[in-house]
């Protein structure tokens, strides 16, 4: 059922590279670089290539949420970041962009980074099939915290919110809407025979909250940077939110673990995590915006 699950989530994330891809090119193409508007939003719903893109990411993560209620979520999470090399190849061909060597090494440190953090969290962490009702509250309040701290930058700073804010916004979601995947797909399979009766109310409002503000923030990112850094933090942020859940809340964590280990984890995480700032900063679309914008005001003053 792992392998099966495993095969999931790599097919998953081919469609998850595609999906943004269509989608990114969809959003700049109609904002021209601006921040995204709920008329804009409006408008993209007409947009056959946007309208194509969100069919790949619905169907990628359909995938997605099979695999996790199929394996654990140490083994399934991380496989997205095979979506952040395809996103990358596909979008320098799009744009008639040259990946260049800095964009090369970011790339290379997420990947590293998000690969060496599942391998040591795999020895680290064990199954739990069960979990309290305490538990899934604790993570439905932390989501509320998030949305609401997220949600108010977004609408106190509208204009003034980089790109990789979205990003780490959507990824911090996402990472707790993948965790609440996998709850709520454990209720619906409980041998109890209740089904629907086992989800909770709140955990339902918490990931349409949470994936709604989540998609917000992603497609305005699209608007204000290349479609393969958002992929580059939805799958670094993502798992290691989701992984870092399961462990400090889920009781994943085995009992034998070494600080060594600990203090690897955090460095894996950080060399990815400093891989999309990277990213942020010297992606040869990013680069090209900054020069396009300086030319600009050159002109005008």
């Amino acid at each position: 059922m792992v392998w099966i699950a495993v095969l999931l989530a790599v097919l998953g994330a081919f469609f998850l590279a595609f999906g943004a891809q269509r989608q990114g090119s969809a959003v700049k193409a109609d904002t021209g670089g601006l921040a995204l508007s709920s008329n804009g939003l409006f408008r993209l719903l007409r947009n056959p290539r946007w309208v194509f893109g969100l069919l790949l990411l619905c169907m990628g993560m359909a995938m997605n949420a099979i695999a996790l209620v199929s394996a654990p979520l140490t083994v399934v999470q991380p496989i997205g970041a095979i979506a952040l090399v395809i996103t990358t190849i596909v979008n320098a061909k799009d744009q008639g962009l040259s990946i260049n060597r800095a964009t090369v090494v970011a790339i290379s440190a997420c990947v590293t980074g998000s690969a060496l953090f599942v391998v040591l969290a795999v020895n680290v962490t064990q199954e739990n099939h069960q979990v309290s009702a305490s538990d899934e509250l604790t993570i439905v309040l932390l989501l509320a915290l998030a949305v609401g701290l997220f949600g108010t930058l977004a609408l106190m700073f509208k204009h003034r919110v980089s790109a990789f804010i979205y990003i780490l916004g959507a990824g911090v979601l996402f990472g707790f809407v993948a965790v609440l995947t996998r709850i709520i797909g454990k209720h619906l399979l409980d041998p109890n025979g209740l089904g629907l009766l086992n989800v909770q109310w709140y955990t339902v409002v918490a990931i349409v909250a949470a994936g709604g503000l989540g998609s917000w923030f992603v497609q305005s990112a699209y608007s204000g940077g290349p479609p393969d850094l958002v992929i580059a933090g939805l799958t670094v942020i993502d798992p290691i939110v989701g992984i870092a859940i399961g462990i400090a809340i889920l009781g994943e964590l085995r009992p034998d673990v070494h600080a060594v280990m600990a203090i690897a984890m955090g460095t894996a995480a950080s060399l990815a995590i400093v891989g999309v700032i990277a990213l942020s900063r010297h992606h040869p679309e990013v680069t090209k915006r900054k020069k396009d914008a300086r030319k600009a005001a050159g002109r005008l003053s």
